[in-house]
């Protein structure tokens, strides 16, 4: 086992590595920009060591001062996180040429399913189910528009080599095409340095479900069950969830049976996860494989009791799976909130600045994987996720109340967070009902900014249109369409009675 580990990330992230690190006695080494110097896995590593500046491309997502950080301080492994360089295959190769071991899967696996085309065609031969679409790139419009003339519009145009929402178009007809091609591959050059773009059939209210895989060194591969991350803005996970609540038990099988052929496939060892689209009728397609850990793990730990970050360490060590297949348990329902540094009423504008305090809700069912504290300043040069809020219930239901309350007790001041939109969708009927696809956020939105209109339009109507509006209302609170009578009055509270009467004379002004 490592005695030492290196943990090529910041934020928390970091500080999950590091309390696993803790707990295997391994001892860790942090890096830091410039503006991180007092971040929380700073202080909370054994080790730390000044990488650059703030912008991530003069710290952390230069290689060669990771590799030379990790010489100087001996460390035996480099663990990636999440983002930054965790898909990298450079990262995993310069590992390779110093003699230190990368905690993720290996280079040529990462390059394969970084290219989306190669991935398809890989899948095809694995006979995993794959969106209809094209397994290589397009070359221009007029090839995208015949290639969407045999599937049928709508469909999607992605980025071969991306993720993230990026270089990907909707084209609902053949007059958006042209625009949409040039919009989708100039997105793509800017944001991967690469402009292939493929087609794919659109499904239509998907719902996005993934399942995680764990290999070992020695070809032995197993799954551990499915998250709902159905819950998305601008393509970006915000909640997810596990299991599904599509999901029945012979899906589950036939997912996880289909993530371990795509794993397989892509001879992939240690931790990493295959995605799915599904529609209504329980129809999965392969999607992309996320070679790295996931934001969202804490829920998969939850309902399985297995450590994922202390299961890439030690796979990583060149140890053999301790579990087959029949080993794995899922027990309960497991949610996260990914509660992020920024403001919903200003179009989720991030919202970086001190944190004068931080009260972090706890109790039964409750886990916060948080990255800050009070009287740290959060940078606005990084991704604004400040913590992973997790509840376990022995049901959904009970998960879902658990997060309601913990949502509830959640404290942040001086910044603005995403802890508004939360509330909303927990008490959105659709979710409640399970009923998820991708736009469920837009739709509770659209419906917000529709109720809020039907406000202001009241807002602004003049005194006796109020008057004649909160008269009808009080008129069907009180008799649900009836006319009252003595006995309505007479069983009501007098404290409402007199908040009834002290409302009418706020409206209807003396003399109207």
């Amino acid at each position: 086992m490592f005695k030492k580990i290196l943990i090529a990330n910041r934020g928390e992230i970091a500080v999950r590595i590091i309390r696993a690190c803790r707990e295997m006695d391994i001892r860790t080494v942090a890096l830091y920009s410039e503006v991180d110097r007092k971040a929380l896995h700073v202080l909370k590593a054994d080790e730390a060591y000044s990488i650059g500046p703030a912008a991530a491309v003069e710290s952390y997502l230069r290689i060669d001062k990771i590799i030379d950080v990790a010489r100087r301080a001996g460390a035996g492994a480099i663990h990636p996180g999440y983002g930054f360089l965790a898909e990298n295959p450079a990262l995993a190769a310069a590992c390779d040429d110093a003699g230190i071991t990368f905690i993720g899967p290996s280079a040529a696996s990462m390059e394969l399913m970084a290219s989306k085309t190669r991935a398809r065609q890989a899948m095809h031969a694995a006979d995993v189910p794959v969106v209809p679409g094209t397994n290589s790139g397009v070359k221009d419009a007029d090839e995208a528009s015949r290639v969407a003339e045999s599937f049928g519009y709508p469909v999607m145009i992605k980025a071969a080599a991306g993720g993230g929402g990026k270089g990907m178009r909707l084209v609902l007809s053949p007059a958006e095409m042209a625009s949409a091609f040039r919009d989708a591959r100039s997105e793509a050059e800017s944001a991967f340095n690469d402009s292939e773009v493929y087609i794919e059939k659109y499904v239509q209210n998907p719902r996005h479900i993934e399942i995680q895989v764990l290999g070992d060194r020695h070809g032995n591969v197993i799954h551990l069950g499915e998250r709902e991350c159905s819950i998305q803005r601008r393509h970006q996970k915000v909640m997810e969830e596990s299991p599904s609540p599509l999901v029945d038990a012979a899906m589950r099988e036939c997912m996880g049976e289909a993530a371990v052929k795509a794993a397989r496939a892509a001879r992939y060892y240690n931790a990493g996860t295959i995605e799915f689209l599904a529609d209504s009728d329980r129809n999965f397609y392969f999607l992309e494989m996320n070679t790295r850990l996931q934001v969202e793990h804490p829920v998969t730990e939850m309902v399985t009791g297995i450590d994922l970050v202390k299961e890439q360490i030690r796979l990583a060590a060149g140890s053999k799976l301790s579990f087959r297949q029949s080993d794995i348990v899922f027990r309960g329902a497991a949610l996260e909130c990914r509660i992020y540094a920024e403001d919903p009423e200003n179009n989720f504008f991030p919202s970086p600045g001190l944190i004068r305090s931080l009260e972090v809700p706890s109790g039964p069912g409750v886990r916060d994987d948080g990255g800050v504290y009070a009287g740290w300043t959060v940078p606005m040069d990084y991704d604004p996720l400040i913590s992973k809020l997790v509840t376990w219930g022995s049901t959904r239901d009970e998960a879902i109340r658990r997060m309601q309350r913990a949502i509830g007790e959640y404290s942040v001041e001086g910044i603005r967070t995403n802890l508004s939109l939360f509330r909303r969708i927990l008490a959105y009927p659709d979710f409640l009902e399970g009923k998820l696809d991708t736009g469920l956020i837009d739709r509770m939105l659209e419906s917000a900014r529709g109720a809020k209109s039907v406000m202001q339009t009241i807002a602004e109507a003049d005194d006796r249109v109020k008057a004649a509006a909160v008269a009808a209302a009080l008129f069907q609170m009180s008799s649900n369409g009836h006319a009252p009578s003595r006995d309505t009055f007479a069983v009501s509270s007098r404290w409402k009675l007199e908040g009834r009467r002290a409302l009418m004379r706020h409206v209807i002004k003396p003399g109207e």
